[in-house]
């Protein structure tokens, strides 16, 4: 298993939380290890715009989109739940194109504090083996200001409540992606992961 470095953020708790399930997952900025690994985590924080640059000066645009055609099971979290849309408002930045949608602005309204941060309930739509055993609604850790909206309804396994109703979590084919933070949501949070090393994408239809 690989987790992406693209100079976004700080993936200390990301690692963190794998080597706590026991697995020692390998810190790559390398293409050719994303395109040859067996899982892929795609985490991140920060602007649209300069981790698009990033990812296309590395390579890894191409080797995340080749995982994603191969069948490899991925993982995004936060910005890796909203650059693997078509487009991103932030920066109007166009993206990687996993799946179609756009990343959208989180509304700005009176009393609503942006980035919303903090503790939220998710509530899971559908089940899917990435969020088996947990409860159908519960709180996860978010730091955001943008949310993925893609364009197909069946695409969204949860939402969460911030001035609008929001997809928080996603999944396509061997594709899951949580707009909160599964390494900083405590046993709920670290349960998504030890289910995400367990998960077969390929049953996925």
């Amino acid at each position: 298993m690989v987790i992406i470095d693209y100079q976004a953020g700080n993936l200390t708790s990301v690692v963190r939380s794998f080597k706590a399930l026991g697995v020692e997952g390998r810190v790559t900025q390398d293409p050719d290890q994303v395109a040859a690994a067996s899982r892929v985590v795609f985490p991140g924080v920060g602007a649209a715009g300069k981790a698009m640059a990033t990812l296309k000066e590395k390579g890894l645009d191409r080797a995340l989109q080749e995982s994603f055609r191969k069948g490899t099971p991925i993982l995004g979290i936060c910005l890796g739940a909203q650059i693997i849309l078509e487009y991103s408002e932030e920066n109007d930045t166009p993206c990687l194109g996993l799946l179609p949608g756009r990343t959208r602005s989180l509304p700005r309204q009176e009393g609503l504090k942006i980035p919303h941060m903090g503790w939220n309930r998710v509530r899971f739509l559908k089940p899917h083996p990435v969020f088996q055993g947990l409860p159908e609604e519960a709180e996860y850790y978010f730091v955001h200001s943008y949310y993925p909206d893609p364009a197909q309804a069946a695409m969204v396994l949860g939402v969460t409540e911030h001035g609008i109703r929001f997809p928080s979590a996603l999944g396509w084919r061997n594709l899951v992606a949580t707009q909160f933070h599964p390494e900083k949501s405590g046993r709920f949070g670290l349960k998504i992961l030890e289910n995400f090393l367990a998960w077969d994408a390929s049953d996925v239809k």
